[in-house]
């Protein structure tokens, strides 16, 4: 009986073997991937691996919060206020739905905020209240060479009269001199009185500088027949007597070709106490991918972007007062591309990296250099390398920030061009005769990088792609983390998800890393398949949060003055060697100027610490923080938040 079930037995393994082995014959690449991956898998949960190399978890929110993530913050309450507007959709454009999302990264839970406009390619910052101011948006999609029906384009509009501004509602009609076609606005625009200039010698009048104001125009109706392939002058229709003589348009080409996004002049703060919307003056300019930068004084500078007829805004830059909520020119002209990487330094002038989203000439403003506001006096910094493939580069102020040391990474050509940099430049503001010098090499050419400072003073570097938006399946999955003291990357674990256009990431209060966006061009190699948003959030959990232990931190003041000190509890006060005081980062098309994180000096007590802010306002700029202890093992505490009147 025993031996009959034996050969039973025998003869089901014979069989399954068989089967096992017919399987494999016919399926044999499918089960070496499921192998390797199962594998992987094992590999990457390991503790050692995780102690090394850190870990990535996937966040999916449930699907009635998810949005097209454009923009994120984080907010003095830990939260993180996620920005969407119509998220590059034009069918949620036309129907109005706007979307801004809460995420509370600790409790894991989401809130939906009403969105007062199309908040897509905004700009922001942090306010020194807490509030995030938010300036821009979108007013019209762009419509690409074959979508565009009716010829249209810049209407210069010319007020010869020194004694009067004159305003021509939407609907005016504007008819060539030479080419009898007739073109209509789709906007009012405002026309200033034209200038006297007199001679500074002799007090003689010498002309009339006439009034210019700038509106997009289109024809009547449809066809080729209705363009134009040169300048003329247009005459006014409705307009008699003087106002006929004095007010005139002139118009380039007006035609069928591709018409860029257009701006607003939207301007609100964002309470994160109340998380709401507070609507304050709107800007002079209307912008779409703008950048506003923090000054010396707290005021807050608005620098490019598309304006409200889809031109370059010609560097009529502007300032907001969070006091008085209001904007004002400033006396200087400077033009930027868009989204331009601008940072305070601590001589207060304004360090431009030459980062930058894409929209403008290639060659206004590219170079990289320091600006006098004041005087705005631009002195240009040597050294950079891959100088044309700079757009869509990052750009991080290395932790500390006393030394004013900047790394910029990767970058690409201009426009949706295929190519993409490897280098990694550095320079020091500091240096007597500041110039850009090559740092490590990425492995692969790199366009839109994601940056966070770390608490420990490093920076972790991840993702991006080598070629435009993505495009031939060209996603980086990679990540790597910048040392400034050995100037070196060492290679992490791999994110899961690609990241490129309309990505970023931030650094919580917990010391992980969130990230979010991509909107790739293709969703395959061959670029056949329209690409898909990504709506995940990612979480990169880095070495340091896989030790055995890390320090605590707890108590101390809410608000620490600079120059003051505050006294925090830790029970391994004895072991800390290193005090940040990081600012939370506000984020869009991976730049990222308000993150810098500053050095305190401290002294240690039993289980008390007591840490002293520096007394510059240019490196300490008023505001909430996240303030850090790390112990010998650069071992960070969770953040406790700190106020910097």
């Amino acid at each position: 009986m025993n031996d009959s079930a034996g050969r039973r037995r025998a003869r089901r393994l014979a069989i399954g073997t068989a089967v096992v082995l017919a399987l494999a014959g016919m399926n044999g690449p499918w089960l070496y991937r499921f192998g390797t991956e199962k594998y992987h898998q094992y590999k990457i949960d390991r503790p050692e691996y995780k102690a090394a190399n850190g870990k990535w978890d996937i966040i999916e929110f449930p699907e009635e919060y998810r949005q097209h993530t454009i923009h994120a913050a984080l907010l003095r309450t830990g939260k993180v206020l996620l920005i969407a507007g119509s998220g590059n959709d034009q069918e949620n454009f036309d129907a109005k739905k706007f979307d801004t999302r809460i995420w509370d990264p600790v409790k894991g839970t989401i809130k939906k905020v009403p969105t007062p406009n199309d908040l897509f390619c905004t700009g922001h910052t942090q306010l020194a209240d807490g509030n995030l101011l938010i300036a821009g948006g979108t007013k019209r999609y762009e419509k690409l060479k074959g979508d565009v029906t009716k010829a249209g384009g810049l209407m210069v509009v010319h007020n010869e009269n020194p004694d009067k501004p004159i305003t021509l509602p939407a609907g005016t009609k504007f008819t060539g001199k030479d080419n009898g076609k007739t073109f209509v606005s789709k906007d009012p625009v405002l026309v200033p009185r034209a200038k006297k200039v007199f001679d500074q010698a002799t007090g003689a009048f010498l002309r009339n500088d006439p009034g210019l104001g700038r509106i997009y125009v289109e024809a009547k109706q449809s066809g080729t027949q209705y363009e134009t392939g040169t300048q003329d002058n247009y005459r006014i229709q409705g307009l008699t007597g003087a106002d006929a003589r004095n007010t005139y348009g002139i118009a380039q080409k007006l035609a069928l070709d591709k018409k860029d996004f257009q701006g607003i002049r939207d301007a609100f703060e964002f309470d994160p106490v109340a998380e709401k919307y507070i609507k304050v003056d709107p800007m002079n300019e209307a912008r779409w991918y703008p950048t506003l930068t923090t000054l010396s004084d707290g005021k807050i500078l608005s620098v490019s972007g598309l304006d409200d007829i889809g031109q370059l805004v010609p560097g009529k830059n502007e300032i907001f007062d969070p006091k008085t909520k209001k904007w004002t020119y400033t006396e200087k002209i400077r033009q930027f591309p868009t989204y331009p990487a601008l940072f305070l330094m601590e001589n207060g002038k304004i360090f431009y990296s030459g980062s930058n989203a894409g929209y403008g000439p290639d060659d206004v403003g590219r170079d990289p250099g320091i600006w006098d506001v004041d005087t705005n006096k631009f002195t240009k910094l040597p050294g950079m390398s891959d100088a044309d493939l700079m757009e869509t580069s990052g750009t991080v102020l290395l932790p500390p920030a006393q030394d004013e040391k900047y790394l910029v990474i990767g970058g690409g050509g201009v426009g949706e061009s295929k190519v993409a940099s490897k280098k990694t430049r550095l320079i020091d503001l500091k240096a007597a005769n500041p110039t850009f010098k090559d740092g490590p090499s990425l492995e692969k050419g790199t366009r839109y990088p994601q940056s966070s400072v770390l608490p420990d003073d490093t920076v972790l570097v991840s993702g991006g792609s080598e070629d435009y938006r993505g495009r031939s399946d060209s996603n980086i999955h990679q990540a790597r983390i910048y040392h400034p003291d050995s100037n070196s990357f060492t290679q992490v674990a791999d994110p899961l998800v690609g990241r490129n256009y309309h990505s970023g990431s931030i650094l919580l209060p917990d010391g992980r890393v969130m990230f979010f966006g991509s909107d790739s061009l293709y969703a395959d190699k061959a670029n056949t398949k329209p690409g898909k948003f990504e709506q995940r959030i990612e979480i990169y959990t880095p070495p340091y949060l896989y030790r055995d232990s890390r320090p605590s931190l707890s108590g101390g003041p809410q608000t620490i003055a600079r120059g003051a000190s505050g006294t925090f509890t830790s029970g391994q006060a004895s072991t800390i060697k290193k005090v940040r005081l990081i600012r939370p980062s506000a984020t869009t098309h991976v730049t990222d100027i308000d993150q810098r994180s500053v050095a305190l000096d401290f002294t240690t007590s039993g289980d008390k610490i007591t840490v002293t802010v520096p007394k510059g306002r240019n490196l300490v700029q008023s505001g909430w923080y996240m303030l850090f202890v790390d112990d010998a093992q650069g071992t960070p505490s969770e953040a406790q938040w700190v106020h910097v009147p």
